[in-house]
């Protein structure tokens, strides 16, 4: 079984089963306080700098490069208290499955292994700041290496944070074991470097591929697996200077794109503290809830809407399961069908704006943010339509004995509760499709809007709940970035070998044309949505595979609703799609017992995404 905390791109908060967390340790109280001050502060400067552009005509010049610094800050901190937590994805598949006390060894052995990953690339990262000092920031006239200063100082908080664990949770021999073999491992590499460095695109396989994939295996997080993978592959097969590395991952935590990411992840917490989503759930089942298989519907319309507020597969799941299973149950529906339909329908919804991983496509991608979230829209309906018909056919033998239709009176009163929450998605959309704002700007009055109408309408949140939001923000947006940033750093060191230019000319030379590469795009897509989750194989494979795409006469917006469908079947695709597992945490289930049932509910999506690939029609139609 896999169980793990996966970020959110696509943003999941699950704590793993298999590691002791030790939330909001004492050691950790005045970081995560400080992180929510930071975290208060971007938000703080981006609605400011919004407000004068747009009612002043007065632009703040260096509110990007202030928010930039934080955001920095903010990222590292966080990665550090998702450390704490327990909070970073990894797979824990073959793991579940070892004795207790070899499991126990594995677990220590995975720990100190990103404790020497930190301890190599630490010198190197003071270093970095150090360098980055020589340069001052355009707009505050101050050096950059106080930005860069983060990456540093959050690598000796996750080192701390590391050691105390092992010192707490590990025994002694298997600390001194596993260190041995880490060593030893080092060693023999540095021994037999000079042979590595002649075999060429075969270090690939064995570090980039093998490496990483050897980690995944041990339940090493998913952004450790990449950092592991790739300082072994430039120290060991290049001469690369590993600042180098350093310099990739702030690269790919820092983009200004980025910062909406953060503010939307809040977005969804505001969103499920406030009860806004289940506005819209009982919205829906007032008016479809009296017809065969209305609270299917309801479900999957549910998380269509809800999805464009929050951004969060697992705020939409949460938000929608406890509201309908309950009603669902008693219509006769099995808990592994309702299961099955939720998990495919947070991957159907993942395209419907605000869609993180369409933010960080078209920043790694250089896409447009406002055609992708136009597009979104429309191919999220494909993939409704498609799963709305099998939950039909399924539902033909449900009860509806004591049903009865809501009373017109009933439906406008939940309709004007749930009014101000149903316009949420369409502002957020229409703002970024029209230019009329950036994605991170929407994100900051998306925040603003929901916090005021969550408190004036919908009960409010208390400030100790508002600062546990905050705190969850920062955790959850590091152990995104940490991703971002090493997928980064390790998609740099692929395309440095020649190997994206060997990959297009094989590719290129394939019979069929575009659909056979659409084909094979869409099978490596969603292998690695089952293994990796949607950020990293985008942030890997993006610079890599679109410009084979362009080549081939394939629209870019096309392309992207093709690869992002591809990964949210795989991620809810068992038995290593993580989303499918916290689909049924969220639902309380067992994988075992709603395995079975989620097949033909995938079957749909395939289908739906096969559509989706030989028509461009239904990716452009609104653009």
């Amino acid at each position: 079984m896999t169980t793990a905390a996966v970020p959110a791109t696509d943003e999941f908060t699950v704590p793993s089963e298999t590691l002791d967390a030790t939330p909001g340790s004492a050691f950790m109280r005045p970081i995560e306080a400080i992180t929510a001050v930071l975290l208060i502060a971007i938000i703080g400067m981006l609605l400011t700098g919004v407000v004068s552009r747009y009612f002043f005509n007065q632009p703040i010049v260096w509110v990007d490069e202030a928010s930039s610094i934080a955001f920095l800050w903010l990222a590292m901190f966080g990665t550090a208290i998702a450390v704490d937590r327990s909070e970073h994805l990894r797979l824990t598949l073959f793991l579940s499955r070892m004795g207790e006390r070899r499991r126990d060894f594995v677990e220590t052995f995975g720990v100190v292994l990103m404790a020497a990953f930190l301890i190599v690339l630490l010198p190197h990262a003071y270093e970095y700041a150090v360098g980055e000092m020589d340069i001052t920031s355009s707009a505050l006239n101050i050096p950059v290496g106080y930005r860069v200063s983060a990456i540093a100082v959050g690598m000796v908080l996750m080192l701390g944070l590391l050691v105390v664990r092992l010192f707490r949770m590990s025994r002694l021999v298997d600390v001194l074991a596993s260190a041995a073999i880490v060593v030893a491992i080092w060693a023999a590499l540095w021994f037999l470097s000079p042979t590595l460095k002649g075999l060429g695109d075969a270090n690939i396989l064995i570090f980039l591929v093998g490496g990483a994939a050897i980690c995944l295996a041990l339940g090493v997080p998913i952004a450790f697996c990449f950092g592991v993978a790739t300082l072994l592959f430039l120290s060991f097969t290049t001469t690369m200077p590993l600042v180098v590395m350093v310099s990739r991952i702030d690269e790919g935590m820092s983009s200004l794109i980025l910062l909406s990411v953060p503010v939307f992840v809040l977005l969804g917490c505001i969103l499920d503290a406030t009860g806004m989503g289940k506005a819209i759930v009982d919205f829906l089942a007032s008016l479809l809830g009296h017809v065969k298989a209305g609270m299917s519907y309801v479900l999957l319309g549910s998380l269509f809407l809800v999805s464009g507020i929050s951004g969060s597969k697992v705020s939409d799941m949460a938000t929608v399961a406890p509201a309908l299973f309950p009603e669902m149950k008693r219509r006769g529906h099995k808990p592994s069908e309702m299961i099955a339909l939720l998990a495919t329908g947070a991957a159907m919804a993942d395209t419907v704006p605000p869609s993180i991983v369409l933010i960080v496509l078209g920043s790694v991608a250089g896409v447009s943010i406002a055609a992708l979230f136009t597009s979104g829209f429309a191919i999220a309906m494909v993939l409704l339509i498609a799963l709305a018909i099998l939950a039909r056919f399924k539902a033909r033998h449900e009860s509806m004995e004591g049903i009865k239709r809501a009373s017109l009176k009933t439906i406008v009163k939940i309709a004007l509760l749930a009014l101000p929450a149903l316009v949420l998605p369409f502002i957020i959309r229409s703002a970024v499709a029209s230019g009329a704002a950036t994605a991170t700007e929407v994100s900051t009055i998306a925040v603003l809007y929901a916090f005021v109408i969550g408190m004036v309408l919908y009960g409010g949140i208390s400030p100790r709940r508002i600062y546990g939001m905050l705190v969850e923000t920062a955790a959850m947006s590091g152990a995104i970035l940490l991703i971002l940033g090493t997928a980064a750093a390790m998609a740099w060191a692929l395309t440095q070998t020649g190997f994206a230019f060997h990959l297009r000319d094989a590719l290129s030379d394939l019979p069929g044309g575009w659909f056979t590469f659409m084909l094979l795009s869409i099978a490596l897509f969603m292998l690695l949505g089952c293994v990796l989750e949607g950020l990293p194989a985008i942030v890997l494979l993006a610079p890599i595979m679109f410009p084979i795409a362009r080549a081939m006469g394939i629209n870019d917006i096309h392309y992207s609703m093709v690869i992002v469908t591809a990964m949210n079947i795989g991620l809810m695709a068992p038995p290593i799609g993580v989303g499918f597992y916290i689909a049924c945490k969220v639902g309380n289930v067992s994988p075992d017992e709603a395995m079975g049932a989620i097949w033909p509910y995938i079957g749909a999506l395939i289908l739906g995404l096969f559509a989706i690939a030989a028509v461009p029609w239904f990716s452009l139609a609104f653009l």
